[in-house]
């Protein structure tokens, strides 16, 4: 339960039509193998103490008062179980009988919710035994009064961010699931007790269903089906045990097989991404005098100990791990960029493109999405000025790259060596060519965007902006050198997306010396080549500097995304990166991160126009709307705390 995560289990224990006491027991020793396993919160089927299937049967009053008399039974016996239990039997209020979801913890009954849509189709007659619960709010005698309505919400006291709401099977199907009330009422995990029978293609749309209400109510959902044991008179249930967050599944059960499904759902991240939507709306104050029904709240208590985490952390959190998933979004990517790029282009009635081509990853992908802008408005790729301009630390690989690249992709190559306007700049300010510092590293990142805006103005074009999402977060630019562009097209492209982004075009091109300059470009270490090369080779190696690109664009989408704190990433990057980086490197590259993220923001806060293409970007204008002159302490005090 610490960093907001929770273990929960959707059960689908064995089961006897009508055999009260073999179902209890199954229910108890399911709670029990759950709580053992660390589920704090523990979903059984709809009917689960009866069976769903009991037909007539549920009009027995024999069956009522044993079903009755086992759910204090389980209460009693899962008293030790350090979770919120939930589970469903018939219920008889004020002369009427209700289909009912039980919440048990620590011996106490809680409540009990009705459910509110009774099916009445096909196999389906709920009507024929049931009442709708739609308007009961009252109590009932259970050992004690517990509180019987529709409207009931359970929240934990040790961890405040949770808020438990309840639906039944067919109030998920309904037009207006009772899970948006319990929603705009504060409730961020739902569970559903449900029996759900087979037929084919029902499964897919099923888990679709658990998914998308879990994505737009941004909430966990836990969903326990009936399965084996239930009566097949006319119909097989499947038991689909499925669990979903903001609209991923992070738990499914094999159908056909009886069991549990676990899974460890983030309540704090629900509770971020709905501060961040101002379109999510709570009930206010005034609005909760006026509206019916009227919700109550029920507290329990849960012990607060470490979740071991089985979901799947990526370390690389911007690329799809499925190729078929990562070409697609690859072409969209590109396309959005070379959308945005044809836009500005076409209403300033641009006619020409510069860009400073170095040969390296970054300036490769800017000219591959202008290359497809200018194809998109049927424009001669003659009109792409690619700018090499070696210095002092191009290597022959990076230039060789360059030329053989502009000129595959029909791209004007200029070449502007600026070794002597450097040294004449060095001599001018009075500083020495032998002392390798950021001046020196500098004064050649500034005399080429210098050289670039010029060729722009010489041939009436925009310098197209090549740094990309991961140096701007870590405020790897010289200001007003490469920071600087007329339209940036990679300012919201992580570096560790950058990489499948070149793949893909090589892969794609259909030019054989064209692909093969590519992977060669992709194969070249990351550097800025502002120092002299060693024996020809590059010497300066950006990661060597800064850290490894993967650790830091894994702590920038946990950080802006997500708005975890430094303990939480810290804790998800050891899991991700497990085998790949030990945890004391992680935690270095992590306060590095957090120091330069803090200091380099007056970087961001007039960076140039260009396209975002994710749920990340750092645009002052509606991105990250963050001071220049924030202070990083809270965030530098806890990573100091890690271990």
């Amino acid at each position: 339960m610490r960093d907001g995560f929770i273990k929960v289990a959707a059960c689908t224990p064995n089961v006897r039509v009508a055999d009260c006491e073999y179902n209890a027991e199954e229910i108890i020793r399911s709670a029990k193998e759950a709580g053992a396993q660390g589920a704090k919160v523990i979903v059984m089927p709809e009917l689960s103490i009866t069976g769903y299937t009991c037909g007539d049967l549920f009009w027995q009053e024999l069956l009522l008062d044993t079903a009755k008399e086992q759910l204090l039974r389980i209460a009693e016996e899962t008293a030790e179980v350090d979770a919120v239990l939930f589970a469903g039997l018939p219920l008889e209020y004020k002369g009427k009988l209700y289909n009912a979801a039980a919440a048990l913890c620590r011996g106490e009954i809680l409540g009990i919710v009705p459910k509110i849509y009774l099916p009445n189709y096909n196999e389906f007659y709920e009507g024929r035994y049931f009442s709708s619960g739609k308007n009961v709010n009252g109590t009932v005698f259970l050992k004690g009064e517990v509180p019987v309505s529709p409207y009931l919400l359970f929240s934990c006291i040790e961890m405040p961010g949770l808020k438990i709401g309840v639906e039944i099977c067919e109030d998920l199907w309904a037009a207006d699931p009772p899970s948006v009330g319990h929603v705009y009422h504060g409730a961020n995990l739902m569970v559903n007790l449900s029996a759900s029978d087979e037929v084919v293609g029902k499964d897919s749309y099923r888990r679709s269903l658990v998914s998308s209400q879990s994505a737009r109510l941004i909430c966990g959902y836990i969903y326990a089906t009936a399965g084996e044991g239930e009566s097949t008179q006319d119909v097989v249930y499947g038991g689909q045990n499925l669990i979903a967050e903001n609209g991923s599944i992070l738990g499914e059960s094999r159908r056909f097989v009886n069991g549990i499904t676990y899974g460890e759902v983030d309540i704090q991240r629900l509770v971020n991404e709905r501060r961040r939507m101002t379109t999510f709306r709570f009930s206010s104050d005034e609005e909760e005098g006026k509206m019916e029904p009227v919700y109550q709240e029920k507290l329990f208590h849960l012990t607060i100990c470490e979740t071991v985490l089985s979901r799947k952390i990526a370390s690389r959190p911007f690329v799809p791990g499925v190729k078929e998933e990562r070409d697609r979004r690859c072409d969209e990517i590109l396309n959005i960029q070379a959308m945005g790029l044809k836009k500005r282009l076409a209403h300033i009635h641009c006619q020409n493109a510069v860009i400073g081509l170095s040969g390296g990853l970054d300036s490769t992908l800017a000219l591959l999405v202008t290359v497809r802008a200018f194809d998109m408005l049927g424009m001669d790729r003659k009109k792409i000025t690619a700018v090499t301009m070696p210095c002092f630390g191009t290597t022959d690989r990076t230039y060789h790259n360059a030329c053989v690249l502009s000129e595959r992709l029909g791209a004007e190559l200029k070449e502007v060596n600026i070794k002597e306007a450097v040294n004449i700049h060095f001599r001018d300010i009075g500083h020495e060519p032998e002392v390798h510092d950021v001046t020196y590293e500098n004064s050649q990142a500034r005399e080429r965007t210098q050289i670039l805006m010029d060729i722009a103005n010489q041939s009436g074009g925009i310098v197209i902006g090549t740094g990309d999402l991961s140096e701007l977060a870590l405020g790897w630019a010289t200001y007003n050198g490469d920071h600087m562009s007329m339209y940036a097209v990679n300012c919201s492209v992580p570096k560790t997306l950058v990489r499948h982004l070149v793949r893909y075009f090589a892969d794609t091109c259909g030019d054989e010396k064209l692909n093969e300059v590519l992977l060669d470009i992709l194969d070249t270490p990351v550097s800025p080549e502002l120092l002299p090369p060693k024996d020809g080779v590059i010497a300066q190696k950006t990661e060597d500097l800064v850290g490894p690109y993967e650790l830091h664009d894994f702590f920038l989408y946990y950080m802006l995304r997500w708005t975890f704190p430094p303990k939480k990433i810290y804790r998800l990057a050891l899991q991700a990166f497990e085998g790949e980086y030990d945890k004391e490197t992680i935690l270095k590259w992590l306060k590095i991160f957090y120091k330069r993220f803090f200091q380099q923001q007056f970087k961001r806060s007039c960076l140039p126009d260009g396209p975002k293409v994710g749920s990340v970007a750092v645009s002052p204008r509606g991105d990250l709307r963050m001071p220049s002159d924030a202070c990083a302490k809270h965030w530098l005090d806890q990573a100091e705390e890690l271990q």
